[in-house]
């Protein structure tokens, strides 16, 4: 077909193209979805593919944590991820002796019924090459005036060793834990067995504290069911200033409201250089961004945009290549005829009859039990060219009885031309319409897989977040947001290409034209 053919087809299909609106709002939503795709980079970090594997990556976001936004639906909200960087950080430096001290603060405003989750410090490194000599760090909390209570300061974080390029989380340090044990013994709200001389230094105190709470069943339980952060943003007196029971302080906390001040203090020797630039603050909610995170702390958002590329790729890849494919097969088998379309016919049948599943679950044992994106397309389009052959053939018999076609074979065109020039252009509508039509079917097949847990995990795909979701009891823990995000985003896509497939089926059809 010559350039100014083409061109003047193309025109005389848009214009009736653009006439079709769900066909318009379909091309518009792909177009929207290839963006995303290509800006996935972009708008998250290049690095996103690796790190979805690495629990690391994610240490300083919450688990399984909803939505930020069902605070404005629910009346005992939850504290969002809050970040802190150096620029939001006020800096203090001075020497003391043979040590510098870097002091850092910021205040926090504590207006959640439910507090942060953790407090989590990283991007701290040094040139420490004796681990000795590693940055130390204090972390010391100034909660708002509460009524009856003495110690409004307390110390959460006592010379924790940072190793360069390490991490404190709060909530998990064994320290930290005894540190708000003594400070609510000091408040009169913890009662121990033996009393605390007040002379002491805090590292003997804490030692005195962690023995008697090991050592009493009923201490060492109270430890372990405490929400740390929860009883450092809690209250602990009650409306009269008397000190709450422990029971209460560990199991019914009440949220303090206000506005609370952090210290982190860094200290190091004086020639040893440590390096603040990419240290962040982390006070971690319990609620994350629009749409949530997984139990290993991973956006679902940033799931859902990196999935974009996969099912896209896998839809289009896999729908061309079997219309493709199918189409071809089928227009030989017509055109040959005789034994050789039999032949064709039978290895049709005979592969339609097979069991895909089962036959997809053998493929991934003898891959590995992990199908790669490579080896999943092959698959899907070896098991998927059948139905689109049977069509095909069917078209082409009535096209090769055709007068033209009996011209070009009476003038001696060879059979590649006569298929290849006079039948296969006359079944470009069908393919086209067939190859919109097919994507919802190979990206539901790819999700169906990675539900089952038979792709790679080094490529992130929507089946793939469902079947961590269906791995954490996202369904039993009330976890929507790790199920239904992924499910839409699949249906979505579907009617996307069922909206641009039904379009093209109308346009280039004649029967549905005249119709």
């Amino acid at each position: 077909m010559r350039w100014v053919d083409f061109k003047d087809s193309f025109k005389r299909f848009w214009s009736e193209y653009k006439h079709q609106k769900s066909g318009m709002l379909g091309l518009f939503f792909l177009l929207l979805l290839i963006v995303l795709a290509i800006a996935a980079p972009f708008i998250t970090s290049p690095n996103i593919p690796k790190e979805w594997q690495t629990g690391t990556a994610w240490i300083t976001n919450p688990k399984n944590a909803p939505p930020s936004w069902e605070n404005y639906f629910s009346h005992q909200s939850r504290a969002p991820q809050k970040v802190y960087t150096l620029k939001n950080l006020n800096e203090k430096t001075y020497v003391n002796g043979s040590y510098r001290y870097y002091v850092l603060t910021f205040t926090y405003d504590m207006k959640y019924y439910y507090p942060p989750k953790d407090l989590v410090i990283t991007g701290i490194t040094s040139n420490a090459s004796n681990p000795k000599d590693n940055p130390v760090i204090d972390v010391v909390i100034t909660r708002p005036p509460e009524k009856g209570v003495k110690y409004n300061t307390l110390v959460v974080a006592h010379n924790y060793q940072m190793t360069s390029g390490g991490f404190l989380q709060l909530s998990y340090t064994p320290t930290s834990k005894s540190l708000v044990f003594l400070w609510l013994y000091e408040n009169g709200v913890l009662k121990l067995p033996m009393a605390i001389p007040n002379n002491l230094p805090l590292d003997m105190k804490l030692m005195y504290i962690s023995q008697q709470v090991t050592m009493n069943n009923t201490l060492y339980g109270y430890s372990q069911a405490m929400d740390l952060m929860r009883v450092v943003f809690g209250k602990i007196t009650d409306d009269n200033g008397k000190p709450l029971p422990l029971t209460d302080v560990i199991y019914n906390t009440k949220p303090l409201q206000g506005n609370y001040k952090v210290e982190v203090i860094v200290k190091a020797p004086k020639y040893v250089h440590v390096d603040l630039s990419n240290m962040k603050v982390v006070m971690v909610g319990r609620s994350y961004g629009i749409l949530g995170t997984d139990q290993f702390g991973r956006p679902i958002a940033v799931g859902l945009l990196w999935g974009i590329r996969v099912a896209l790729a896998i839809g289009l890849s896999v729908s061309v290549s079997t219309v493709l494919i199918g189409i071809l097969i089928g227009v030989t088998s017509a055109y040959l005829g005789g034994w050789a379309d039999e032949a064709i016919q039978t290895f049709t049948m005979f592969m339609m009859t097979l069991p895909v599943l089962p036959m997809l679950i053998l493929l991934s044992l003898y891959f590995g039990g992990k199908i790669s994106l490579t080896q999943l397309v092959f698959i899907l389009v070896l098991f998927g060219w059948m139905g689109t052959t049977r069509v095909a053939r069917s078209m082409a018999l009535q096209i090769k009885e055709q007068t033209y076609v009996e011209a070009a074979r009476a003038l001696g065109a060879s059979t590649g031309r006569i298929v290849f020039k006079h039948i296969v252009p006359q079944l470009l509508p069908y393919a086209f319409a067939s190859i919109a039509l097919s994507v919802p079917g190979a990206i539901l097949s790819e999700a169906g897989l990675s539900f089952l847990g038979l792709t790679s995990k080094n490529m992130i795909t929507w089946g793939q977040m469902l079947n961590n979701a269906q791995a954490n009891g996202a369904t039993l823990n009330g976890y929507w947001w790790q199920i239904i995000p992924p499910g839409l985003a699949i249906a979505f896509v579907g009617l996307i290409f069922v909206l641009i497939g039904v379009s093209l089926d109308t346009v280039l059809n004649p029967r549905l034209k005249r119709a």
